[in-house]
């Protein structure tokens, strides 16, 4: 499996690398063997989780310095309670100890949090330097990864601080994926199934057409290669046309509005953000149907490939209503003091809109209970 898909920006387009055996040639993609050339400096800091870094560190540090650059590793703890300004400063250190200059680069070896932490991190040492995704689970695959959004959490929200710094080079290794956790693919199918709803209608065709979606093991390579390149296709085409999030980017944050309330309100332990954003799905596409946007027929679709994905569609026991529509005012996506949802209209469309009626959104979340 191999195919390349390019991410269009007014400054600072990059490409995003699908490639089968491609972390042992890490390396070389970096020094321009394998692609154009990215005139990187010698100077990597190679920031990943211990899990991640046993299983894949030694090989990625193999590959860079065989292709000539000087490898220093910062090992930061596994799971988004971790994603914190504390896990920043220890990024911060190393490169201070390892004299990183503006030429520099940060390479990020693990999943949405370690690319996060590592993408804002390189936003911000020496005002920017260059950072490499090379996402291992599913979920960074086909998005976390992809698009420059970089930060960490908030006692009081998610990703509240951060900046957008967009990767120099993303560097996806389909190999990785057969030692990912079913719990951790399956949070990845759920960003898979966003796609799907709001831009993709011949992927969310295929996911249906899957006889199972809760494990790899049980996927044709054709559905993963068609998952992975969609997927990335479709984030590519997005960000490219509004990379700061003005307009169409919006989209993305399909089912993540509700899926960030949760997170936070259960501390980031009992709920990974895939489950979260299924739950937020189903809830959104439930307000849609209520509102009349969107029909059941499809909505029952959705819920369906959820439920295939072996995801949540109830909201986990004990959660306050309240306490929900209350966290939904920290969201970043709140303007005027309005929440925005992400709406579905049709498989494969969707629409932003801040005009939810308050008890239609209460009435959805009691149901969900």
């Amino acid at each position: 499996m191999q195919s390349v898909i390019h991410v269009n920006l007014p400054q600072n387009s990059y490409e995003i690398a699908i490639a089968t055996g491609s972390l042992d040639k890490l390396g070389a993609w970096m020094s321009g063997e394998e692609s154009k050339p990215l005139n990187l400096g010698k100077k990597v800091l190679l920031v990943s989780n211990p899990a991640i870094f046993k299983r894949y560190g030694e090989r990625a540090i193999a590959s860079l310095t065989a292709a000539g650059f000087e490898v220093a590793s910062c090992i930061l703890p596994a799971g988004e309670q971790y994603k914190t300004l504390t896990s920043l400063q220890k990024i911060y250190n190393l490169a201070l100890e390892n004299r990183l200059e503006r030429s520099s680069t940060m390479v990020a070896l693990g999943g949405g949090v370690i690319g996060d932490m590592t993408g804002f991190a390189a936003a911000s040492w020496l005002r920017g330097i260059n950072f490499v995704q090379v996402p291992t689970s599913l979920l960074a695959m086909v998005d976390a990864a992809i698009g420059g959004k970089t930060g960490v959490n908030h006692p009081k929200g998610k990703n509240l601080i951060g900046a957008f710094h967009q990767p120099r080079l993303v560097l996806i290794d389909p190999d990785v994926l057969k030692t990912l956790p079913p719990r951790e693919f399956r949070a990845g199918i759920a960003e898979v199934i966003k796609y799907g709803v709001i831009w993709d209608a011949d992927l969310f065709a295929k996911l249906e057409q899957s006889s199972r979606l809760d494990q790899l093991r049980y996927l044709e390579e054709e559905i993963l290669q068609i998952i992975l390149k969609h997927s990335c296709q479709a984030k590519a085409i997005v960000v490219g046309k509004d990379e700061k999030e003005s307009g169409l980017r919006a989209l993305l944050n399909y089912g993540h509005t509700i899926g960030h309330a949760v997170e936070s309100l259960t501390g980031y332990k009992s709920v990974n953000h895939g489950e979260a954003v299924a739950i937020g799905m189903v809830a959104a596409g439930q307000i849609a149907v209520d509102i009349r946007s969107w029909n059941k027929a499809a909505a029952e679709r959705q819920n369906e490939l959820i439920k295939k994905a072996g995801l949540p569609t109830k909201l986990p026991t004990g959660l306050d209503v309240e306490e929900i529509i209350n966290s939904l005012q920290t969201d970043k996506k709140v303007e005027s003091g309005k929440v925005r949802f992400v709406l579905p209209t049709q498989i494969g469309a969707a629409t932003v809109t801040d005009r939810v009626p308050p008890d239609v959104l209460r009435q959805v979340l009691w149901q969900m209970q």
